[in-house]
Formats: structure tokens, sequence, C-alpha cells
């Protein structure tokens, strides 16, 4: 039996037990259920609080914001002082946010609800691959952890497809406050499971504890100015089709020399020439939005369709959508622990094209199993670009900056999702119609045939396995050793 073997039993005996995965996939979950959640509570909290229905999509924006945001930031710290710190922390913010929100007497205070949620939701996946990562290089692993990068896909996004309909179910049955108080529980489980569960973190060192060093360590000057220029960025794309100009003023503003400190400092929180250097990333980068785009112009695009065009009430909306989430869950951990890329990123794209077509053959007056198709296909492309993304991250990103990577990952994922609000905004701008649904379908097989390009046309992607994590490598911390392990991946021996 060969090292590799032997280290994928361990992990799979001892190492990663369901003790340490438990709290990891349950606080991985807390995003994109959030994320999604609200979308069928919009239109009751709009009526309760007596404001119009459009301003309640701060509760959508002030979210994806703030996670835009804090998930590489979060990484950073997770990185500098510690994950379970980090995770930790983030969990106590969105227990304080499910109370805010649940409490709430106004917008203002469920938008800062939204935003605490957003914010502490962030730290939970680049937290977890930082775990992941350490305790596989200490198992000896050389492989990714296929089964447990699964269970985190499963958590990280096929949970999403499940907000809707969790959310129909709680604002029909007590009202749209059990879209926020839902939060109290599962955090309370997750903080005890994670407290009892989670390897401590290494004691700071009192030397290099002070806030100067802290904070030269995560690059705050860095932080500061990624978080300006990407609001900015994230406020004028919300705000179309109708441009903000002063708001891309304000991201050029704040881009511009935010680039030239990064390229200049000896420790940069966005490495521009890694990333520059490290084309495998850059393009996984990429794929995962375009991917999400097409993913999240389903969850809320045809949600939007199918209750004011097609008439379905807002429970049946969201139980149609199920089979998407139903699908993704089921096909993710048996994708993962195969250590498969390229496949299953042909085939996100694939799916992605079919289920584009399939939207563009929807009317008003289509059965319910037709929608019911078209999210079933949109489950394959869910499962297929998480497992697929998501390996391909964890083996070109650097060992000691998978933290940063992953909510940078995270990043351009809310990107694409935001496009994908934006993109349903122009297309339904005269009204939910089939039209509107037809052009939306149109631009997402444009995006589709983008993400089928990036993966057959990526040389990197050309070996059918990631079967070597870059941290197995005693040259892995550089792009392109990691370029190469991608290019020539060894063929794993399992036990």
């Amino acid at each position: 039996m060969t090292r590799g073997a032997a280290s994928a039993s361990e992990v799979k005996g001892d190492s990663f037990a369901w003790p340490f995965t438990t709290p990891l996939y349950v606080g991985s979950a807390l995003n994109p259920i959030n994320s999604s959640i609200i979308a069928t509570a919009m239109v009751p909290i709009a009526a309760d609080l007596n404001v119009p229905v459009g301003a309640t999509a701060v509760l959508v924006s002030s979210l994806y914001l703030a996670s835009a945001v804090a998930q590489p930031t979060a990484g950073k710290l997770a990185e500098v002082l510690g994950p379970r710190r980090i995770f930790l922390s983030g969990i106590v913010l969105v227990l304080l946010g499910g109370l805010v929100g649940g409490f709430g007497r106004n917008l203002a205070m469920l938008t800062v609800a939204r935003v605490l949620i957003g914010v502490g939701t962030s730290a939970a996946f680049p937290c977890a691959m930082v775990m992941i990562r350490r305790r596989a290089q200490g198992a000896g692993l050389d492989a990714p952890p296929g089964g447990v990068l699964g269970g985190l896909a499963i958590a990280g996004m096929a949970t999403a497809a499940v907000g809707p309909p969790i959310g129909g179910l709680l604002v029909a049955a007590a009202g749209w406050r059990l879209a926020f108080l839902i939060n109290i529980p599962i955090t309370v489980i997750a903080l005890l499971m994670a407290v009892r569960w989670l390897p401590e973190d290494p004691p700071l060192d009192r030397e290099n504890s002070g806030f100067r060093t802290i904070a030269n360590r995560i690059d705050l000057p860095g932080i500061l100015g990624f978080a300006t220029f990407m609001t900015a960025l994230v406020v004028f794309l919300m705000d179309l089709p109708d441009p903000e100009w002063v708001v891309l003023t304000v991201f050029v503003v704040a881009a511009v020399p935010t680039v030239i400190w990064e390229l200049r400092t000896s420790t940069p929180f966005f490495d521009f020439r890694g990333l520059a250097a490290n084309g495998a990333l850059a393009r996984t980068y990429l794929r995962q939005a375009l991917t999400l785009l097409g993913v999240y112009s389903v969850m809320y695009g045809m949600t939007q369709w199918m209750e004011a065009a097609h008439g379905f009430s807002t429970v049946q909306a969201g139980l149609l959508l199920l089979p998407m989430g139903a699908v993704s869950a089921l096909l993710s951990h048996p994708l993962a622990r195969r250590n498969l890329v390229r496949g299953p990123l042909i085939v996100a794209a694939l799916t992605m094209l079919l289920g584009s077509a399939g939207i563009m053959l929807l009317t008003s007056t289509s059965p319910a199993i037709a929608v019911v198709l078209v999210s079933l296909i949109f489950g394959v492309t869910s499962a297929a670009t998480t497992v697929g993304n998501q390996t391909a991250l964890y083996t070109a990103a650097p060992a000691d900056q998978i933290g940063t990577a992953s909510g940078l990952f995270r990043t351009f994922g809310y990107l694409g999702t935001i496009t994908s609000s934006v993109i349903g905004s122009i297309v339904f701008r005269d009204g939910t119609s089939d039209q509107g649904l037809h052009t939306l379908g149109f631009v997402l097989v444009a995006a589709g045939v983008a993400v089928l390009l990036l993966t057959v046309l990526d040389r990197r992607l050309m070996g059918r396995r990631a079967d070597r994590a870059p941290g197995a490598s005693p040259h892995s911390h550089t792009p392109q050793n990691t370029a190469n392990a991608e290019t020539h991946p060894r063929k794993e021996n399992h036990a």
C-alpha cells in the first residue's frame, strides 16, 4: 500500500471523523441558506413594514455586499489569528443578526441584521478550508480529501436551493420573522459543536499579538482598500441599468492606489502578482462566477417569474425548486470523493447550456413538470461546478494562502450572484413576462458558452484527477509548481 493510500485510510478513519467535520458543514451551510431564504419573505416584509416591495431588495444586496468583502477578510484573519477563533466569532455574529432581525421593527434594523449575518456566515467556509488543509497536511495526505470536500460542497452550495422552500414554509407557517429567528437555534448548536470538537488554535505569541503587528501581518491597508473598491463595485452593479457614475469613480479612485500598494507590500492581502502567475486559480474564480450567475438566475429570476407570470404561490414556487437542491446534494459527495476536476466542469458547462435552452422554451402555460425538469438540470450544474471548482481551488491555491484564496473564491461567486440579480432587474424591467424570461435564458446560454471555453481550452485541466495537493510538494507555495502539479497529476492508489 502506498503512502497516499495509507494516508487516505487514516484520514477517513481518524483525522476527518464526524466530530471534526460536522461543525464545519453546519457553519458553511449558514451563508447559502441565508442568502436565499429571504427570497420568499420579501413581499410579506414589505406589507408588514409598509414599505414598497422594491425597497426590500436591500435585504438581499446587503448580505451579498457584506459577504463579498468579508469572505477573503475572514480567510486572511484565519491564516494569521487561527481558524477556530474566527469561526467561533462568525457564529456569534450570526446569532446576533438573527436576534436583531427577528425582533426588528423597521427596514433599517433588518438591513443591519442581514449585514451581521453576511459578515458572520462568511467566516465558516474559508476557516473550514484552512482547517481541512492543515489537518490533511498533518496526516501526510497527498491527495485532496475528496469525501470531506464533497460534504463541504453540499453545505456550501447545494443548501442554497433549499433556502426558498424553507423560507416559503416558514413564512406560511409563522410569518417572515422566522426567516431571521431560525438562525438562533442553528447557531447555538453550531457554537456548542465547534467549542467542543474543533481543535484549538495555537496560542498567540505575545510579542506578535499587538495591534500594529497583526495589522501588518494581515495587511490592514490592503483589506480596507479592497473593502472600499469592492463595495463601490457591488453598489455600481446593483444600480444597473441606471448606473451611478459617482460610485464608479469611487471604485477607480479606491482601486488604483490599492493595487499599487498590494504590488509593493511584502505580505499582500490580495496577491495580484501571485494570481497573475497562477492562471489555474484565476480561471477557477471566473468559472465559479459565471456558473453561479446561471444557478442564481434560476433561483431568483425563475422564482420571480413563477410567482408573477405563471401564478404559482410562494410555497409552490419554492417547492418547484427543491429538486435542484436535492440533485445537487446527491451528486456532490460521490463526485468529490473521486477528486475529479475537468470532467465535472465540462458537465457543469453543458448542463448550464441545456438548462438555459430549456428556460427559453418555458411559457406561463408550461406545466409544472417542465419547470421541475429545468430545476433538475441546474441541480446537476450546481453539483458539478461546486465540486470541480472547489477541488481545483484546493489544488491550485498555495497552502499558506488557502484561507484568503477560499474567501476570494466565494467573493467571485457573489459577484456572479449579484450580476444575476442585475440581469434579472434588466430583463424584467417592464414587468415579469415570458419574453423577459426568454431573454434571461439567452444571456445564460452566452455565459454557459464562456464557461465551456474556460474549461475545454484550459490545458491545466487536462489531467482527470486532482490527486496531489500543493502542500505535498516542497516547492508547492509557488504558483508555477502548483500549475505543474495540475498538469501532471499523480495517480492515486486507493486503499
